[in-house]
């Protein structure tokens, strides 16, 4: 025991002198070092929906860049609140990452009880992604060659048509339920596991429309697989300049926008969330990147930790007042 102590003291002091003489311990050597081993980085929706559709792109370019894989694990359910719980949960050694989304700052209005809190127990890291959401249709099952006519035809048969969303409180869900508080229409809500799940059905035509993230549906809109209608906002996307926008066809306040961003577990080391900052940043400077972007109508947010968690601040308190609205409520 004697031995124990005198032996643990000298460590001490030794990590003293090595401090003192700017001698870097093991353990920051290390955290410079990283990623040493492949990176996890969990995705709270199934695999085809929009957070894969950047989030896949993103783990090739790390790859590239450090010669280690970012393993994407899709973990799906409950609108997204699953993958963000055990993300909530993970080592936070700088080897688990989040990818999540808009989602996760609704998911408090919805929900009456989760088992984290995304402002206390995950890490802001960055914007990752920024889209319009879209209205899309299936062009067999909703027969409107334009967004006019697809508003008389909902108009017309209330509950007769339906939209899928990514599951119960995604901004799918709310993005659909606003539209019809603004239109005064009535359209079935299905809610999916996930954007992938619901996209295929649209695609398939077991369902009519869907209130998308631009990211997801704009590989099957320009197959010509579904139909846009309407962007929301009140300008057109330059990777859509056809579509029209909300503004101009009279829905000024539909704004609504998919984001995806990235968070590490609480107690991540610093230096670790510094450079996956980097490694983003110098990901979405790659030709690569931006090509994928641009093609899905996004762009890339670019902002600091610091602005990031100003950002998640800022939608947490905007979709209580939707939900508020919506009345949407699960527990």
């Amino acid at each position: 025991m004697e031995l124990h102590r005198f032996n643990r003291r000298a460590v001490l002091r030794a990590a003293a002198a090595a401090g003192a003489a700017g001698i870097v311990p093991f353990a920051r050597a290390q955290n410079a070092a990283w990623p040493l081993k492949p990176v996890m980085m969990i995705v709270p929706f199934p695999a085809g929906g929009g957070t894969d559709a950047f989030a896949r792109p993103l783990g090739a370019q790390f790859a590239k860049q450090t010669g280690k894989q970012l393993i994407i694990d899709n973990r799906g359910g409950a609108g997204g609140t699953v993958g963000a719980s055990l993300a909530a949960r993970a080592a936070p050694d700088g080897y688990s990452l989040f990818m999540g989304a808009v989602h996760h700052t609704i998911a408090p209005w919805i929900y009456s009880r989760l088992d984290y809190d995304l402002q206390k127990d995950l890490i802001p890291i960055t914007l990752v992604a920024r889209v319009p959401q879209v209205v899309v249709v299936n062009p067999q099952r909703i027969p409107a060659r334009n967004f006019q006519e697809f508003l008389a035809l909902v108009k017309a048969n209330p509950g007769k048509y339906n939209y899928g969303s990514a599951g119960n409180g995604t901004s799918h869900h709310l993005a659909g339920e606003l539209f019809k508080l603004q239109t005064k229409t009535f359209i079935t809500h299905i809610p999916y596991r996930g954007a992938g799940p619901a996209l295929q059905d649209l695609v398939a035509g077991n369902c009519d429309i869907m209130f998308d993230g631009l990211g997801s549906s704009a590989a099957h809109i320009k197959g010509g697989r579904i139909k846009a209608l309407m962007v929301s906002g009140t300008k057109r996307n330059p990777a859509f300049p056809d579509v029209p926008c909300a503004g101009e066809l009279g829905l000024p306040d539909y704004t609504v926008t998919t984001w995806y961003g990235m968070w590490a577990p609480k107690g991540t080391p610093a230096d670790v969330q510094a450079r996956i900052v980097e490694d983003l940043r110098k990901a979405a400077t790659t030709d690569e990147l931006k090509a994928i972007w641009a093609n899905n109508g996004a762009d890339f947010g670019n902002l600091t930790p610091q602005q990031f968690g100003a950002f998640v601040s800022s939608e947490v308190k905007r979709w209580s007042a939707v939900v508020k609205a919506s009345g949407a409520k699960l527990e």
